[in-house]
């Protein structure tokens, strides 16, 4: 059998998931099947858009359960030495500044299942986090990305 897969996150992004879970079951799929009771009222199936959309939207609500019901199941909460903030982490906040324009930035580290960069939230397992885990403040990295590598120092851990 096939190793199941660990899903680092933070308790924060574990107990979003699981509110996304309970309106997955309790609201959307019920109003899902609701769609889908009324398209079959409208005839023939084999013509029918309404019905055609429901079942892909069913088909969507179902999987995004059982992926997220996987997540959950394999979760792996992130525990962070409070005391230690010099390294950086999983689940630890890095502030760093690019050398040599001095533009500031801050990134959260988390899990891949929880990873939003546009709220400031990158996987660990993105090539800028891995150029960035086990560095301390003060360090200078080399930052790999898919539109090329730059250098930044690391400026605060949080």
């Amino acid at each position: 059998m096939a190793e199941e897969q660990s899903y680092y996150m933070t308790e924060d992004g574990k107990r979003k998931l699981e509110e996304e879970l309970e309106e997955l079951k309790t609201v959307r799929r019920p109003e899902v099947v609701e769609r889908i009771k009324i398209a079959r009222d409208f005839g023939d199936l084999s013509e029918n858009s309404e019905y055609d959309a429901a079942k892909d939207e069913q088909a969507f609500v179902e999987a995004r359960i059982s992926q997220i019901e996987n997540m959950i199941r394999y979760a792996v909460i992130i525990e962070n030495d409070d005391d230690n903030n010099e390294i950086v982490q999983l689940g630890k906040t890095v502030v760093f500044e690019e050398i040599p324009d001095g533009d500031v930035e801050e990134y959260q580290i988390v899990g891949s299942a929880e990873a939003d960069p546009f709220e400031g939230r990158i996987s660990n397992d993105s090539p800028m986090a891995q150029s960035l885990l086990g560095k301390k403040i003060g360090d200078q990295v080399m930052v790999q990305t898919p539109g090329g590598e730059f250098e930044v120092k690391i400026k605060e851990v949080k």
